[in-house]
């Protein structure tokens, strides 16, 4: 996928662990670690808003383009 998601690197930087991040913003660890793994197909802007807010950083801090990995076909 050409969108890399970078959750991981900011929990590790702010110290926060995904239990805390799912009690800080209500989503559940089962939908936060699929998106963490990169394995999810959307987010909500509430979700990133909600993630945004408990980890004090921007959209961009959380997902990245990356030109050099291969677009996801569509309907996979």
């Amino acid at each position: 996928m050409a969108i890399q998601v970078r959750l991981d690197d900011l929990l590790y930087a702010r110290r926060i662990t995904l239990t805390e991040l799912s009690e800080r913003v209500g989503i559940s660890i089962v939908n936060l670690s699929i998106l963490k793994t990169g394995k999810a197909r959307a987010i909500r802007f509430s979700t990133l808003e909600a993630i945004c807010a408990a980890l004090d950083c921007q959209p961009g801090d959380i997902l990245e383009h990356r030109a050099d990995l291969p677009p996801t076909p569509e309907g996979d």
